[in-house]
């Protein structure tokens, strides 16, 4: 419920004698009104005022001297954190906030622009790296959503300069961004800080397995090890956000090599020694199972169905029908549980997945032979069967439950 719900349909239901006017003042008083649009007003005000600066600045920096430079950088960011400070202290947090984030955006700048001005040419991280480091400090001092966001996103820019620009990894940088967000997300779970974190992990661990030059398939037991994390959250909707992207990259990995992996060019860059690739991948999921047993989400174990190892089939049929039978497996166990749980927003997704893969089998599979018509009326038939289906384990399964417990005997006490 909200507030806009309670003005636009509230004097209905007073109307109606479902709720009292007093009753739906009441309600009003616990949605205060949103005031996020208004605070955003000075905030954006203030950006484009520091955006006009910059330029100014910018358009003459070469022509400024050097202790000018200097004490623009430094007043710069001065301004920014105290602004900040200020404003926080009197209860304007979303600017308050603003000013603090840009503080931290200026910081990043100085550091660049400095060593510029000494003509410094860096061969390693230390710059850019304190630039993270701060972001994570800031993070936790403020306790802020804003800036755990623009941290993510610093540490996946230094990391990408260190691999494109510097041709080595940051290990330093990859673990600060785990511990240092991720123990910050462990203690306050929040979703959409979930989401941002796994795909900023995933984008280092893609960065560690480039740069390592080993099989692609390698990615996947960071990417999973993302995954157990969640299984370990106690609160569902963030350790669920953590998980979406791992399994995000494995459906789309399956998918890819459905449609273009029939060559064994593509399936020898995959291959990673089948031993160890299936040991480790072994131990991430014994990880995972731990956690959901003691969170008592066993059920979802069927995620784990996208991990399956058809890649080490031989390019061409053998392969297309490996991946397609992964793809239907997940697809359909997110059908099935998305029915047990009641949940809406998953049978949409299991049916877009089920429908994409039914797609891809048509075209991989029977494009050449197969008339446009019979598939859509297999894959039509298909689905109302699944459906049926469905339908009839969730009413079995309300009934059972609707039956009425037996009343005691006249014997019992």
């Amino acid at each position: 419920m909200s507030r806009k719900l309670l003005e636009t349909d509230g004097r209905d239901w007073v109307q109606r004698g479902v709720i009292s006017e007093a009753q739906r003042a009441q309600l009003l008083t616990l949605y205060p009104t949103d005031d996020a649009a208004i605070g955003l007003l000075p905030l954006l005000g203030s950006l484009l005022v520091g955006l006009s600066a910059l330029s100014v600045v910018a358009a003459n920096w070469q022509g400024l001297p050097e202790l000018v430079r200097l004490g623009l950088l430094l007043g710069s960011l001065v301004a920014a954190y105290a602004g900040g400070e200020y404003f926080r202290r009197r209860g304007n947090g979303s600017l308050g906030m603003g000013l603090v984030a840009l503080g931290l955006i200026l910081f990043g700048a100085s550091i660049v622009l400095t060593s510029q001005l000494y003509q410094l040419i860096g061969y390693d991280l230390t710059g850019l790296l304190a630039w993270a480091v701060a972001g994570m400090g800031l993070t936790w001092l403020y306790r802020s959503r804003l800036l755990f966001l623009l941290t993510a996103v610093i540490s996946g820019i230094v990391q990408g300069y260190n691999t494109g620009q510097l041709g080595a990894f940051s290990y330093l940088t990859a673990i600060g961004t785990a511990l240092g967000l991720g123990y910050y997300w462990w203690r306050r779970p929040d979703a959409l800080l979930g989401g941002v974190l796994a795909g900023g992990l995933l984008w280092q661990a893609g960065l560690l397995i480039n740069h390592l030059h080993v099989k692609i398939t390698w990615f996947f037991i960071p990417a999973m090890l993302i995954y157990a994390l969640g299984d370990w959250q106690a609160d569902r909707p963030a350790g669920r956000a953590l998980q979406g992207p791992p399994l995000a990259a494995a459906f789309l990995f399956t998918l890819g090599l459905a449609l273009f992996g029939e060559s064994d060019f593509y399936a020898g860059q995959l291959r990673a020694p089948l031993g160890p690739y299936l040991a480790a991948l072994a131990a991430v999921l014994a990880v995972s199972l731990a956690g959901k047993q003691r969170r008592g989400r066993l059920g979802s174990a069927t995620d784990w169905l996208l991990l399956l190892p058809g890649f080490y089939f031989t390019g061409g049929l053998p392969l297309a029908v490996a991946t397609l039978v992964v793809l239907y497996a997940y697809s359909g166990s997110v059908l099935v549980r998305a029915h047990q749980e009641h949940n809406p927003d998953r049978v949409t997704l299991g049916t877009v997945l089920f429908v994409l893969t039914t797609a891809v089998a048509y075209f991989k599979l029977t494009w050449g032979f197969l008339d446009k018509s019979l598939f859509f009326l297999l894959g039509g038939l298909l689905l109302l069967g699944l459906s049926w289906w469905l339908r009839r384990r969730a009413a079995r399964t309300l009934a059972t439950s609707s039956v009425p417990a037996a009343p005691p005997s006249a014997s019992q006490p």
